[in-house]
């Protein structure tokens, strides 16, 4: 945990700060290995220069030998003032994007002059990058995600709900051990598929129907998150050749992943082609987002992100077309920036297939 704080030091000195308040519950346990879910009240870890870090914690959380400077409060105390009397007023203070105004504002109040930086990314840019546990655990997570995917496929029968698919996987999770989903599971079928973030509900499957499947489940806090279409049943070759364009929109982008290459340029790779087969207008989100500790973290593979991959991000990568009254195609996986490449973290095939039979 000490090399993580370290590293995080580096990032605020390059933005010349001195000092950060980090409120995040998630990169507080990346920090410092400390669990707590602060509901309404007060959690924060100011980080310093001089390495004398303060933890602000109310007496009702469990915690013990954090080997920091430890200030407590309970409700009724000026826990805010407690805080003021260690920041320094005098220079600028890096926030967490994840505070809320109801302590920032009073803390402004009760420090005038101090000036504020958004500072995040001092945090965001270490949590990006995996290191071997983080590593290992994310691609458990995508093992266990690759099996229950494939279960699915296979439960699936005439007459069923997205509704009841959607309760099997989620029950599959738990009896592998994880914590629950990363996410809302989506099951897609027919023109329900053509709503990226459709809810599943009481829609039957039908012969001729695709049947689109995005999943993830958190193992020991590490999310997973894959997506995978199918056809019941059976498939017409208009279904099948957008099905085949998006899988190879998937594997070109996936195919140029390595260290210093751009996101925007991994984002066009997939896009292009989509494009250029005439459905550009139809694949109407960003190719990727970053994943770890939550579903979606602070970076993605956009069109605007003219930030380069290095060694031990890992994202998805998840091109769709999405025709209104018909049906959509999505398939994603994660990948993991190597030093010469990228590894998928998700084995499952790619290519259509029919289920139901």
């Amino acid at each position: 945990m000490s090399s993580r704080i370290e590293r995080v030091l580096e990032h605020m000195k390059g933005r010349g700060l001195s000092q950060m308040l980090v409120s995040d519950p998630k990169s507080i346990w990346y920090l410092t290995g400390v669990d707590v879910e602060p509901h309404e009240r007060l959690f924060c870890l100011l980080i310093r220069e001089n390495g004398k870090h303060v933890f602000f914690l109310n007496r009702l959380y469990n915690v013990k030998d954090t080997g920091f400077e430890e200030v407590w409060f309970s409700d009724t105390d000026d826990s805010i003032g407690m805080m003021a009397d260690r920041v320094d007023g005098k220079v600028p203070l890096g926030i967490d994007k994840e505070w809320k105004a109801g302590f920032l504002i009073p803390l402004m109040e009760r420090c005038p002059g101090l000036r504020t930086v958004l500072a995040s990314d001092c945090v965001d840019d270490c949590r990006a990058v995996k290191d071997e546990t983080e590593i290992l655990l994310m691609k458990e997570a995508s093992r266990i995600n690759d099996e229950v995917n494939t279960l699915a496929a296979e439960y699936i029968r005439e007459g069923m709900t997205e509704k009841e698919v959607a309760a099997f996987i989620d029950q599959a999770f738990l009896d592998r051990g994880c914590s629950g989903n990363s996410f809302s599971t989506i099951v897609s079928f027919g023109a329900n598929a053509a709503d990226p973030h459709h809810e599943p509900d009481d829609t039957r499957v039908r012969e001729g129907d695709c049947v689109l499947i995005d999943m993830g489940c958190v193992w020991n806090r590490y999310c997973s998150d894959m997506t995978r279409t199918f056809f019941f049943r059976k498939a017409d070759s208009f279904q099948t050749k957008i099905h085949d364009l998006v899988r190879e929109a998937n594997e070109k982008a996936e195919s140029i992943i390595r260290p210093g290459v751009r996101f925007c340029e991994i984002d066009a790779a997939a896009r292009d082609l989509i494009t250029e087969a005439g459905y550009g207008e139809y694949f109407n989100h960003r190719l990727g987002h970053f994943i770890g500790q939550t579903d979606h973290e602070k970076g993605d593979v956009s069109s605007a992100n003219e930030r380069t991959a290095e060694p031990g991000m890992i994202f998805s990568i998840e091109p769709g077309i999405y025709l209104p009254g018909q049906f959509g195609v999505r398939v994603e996986d994660l990948v993991i920036v190597t030093e010469d490449g990228c590894e998928l973290l998700n084995r499952a095939d790619k290519h259509w297939r029919i289920i139901g039979q």
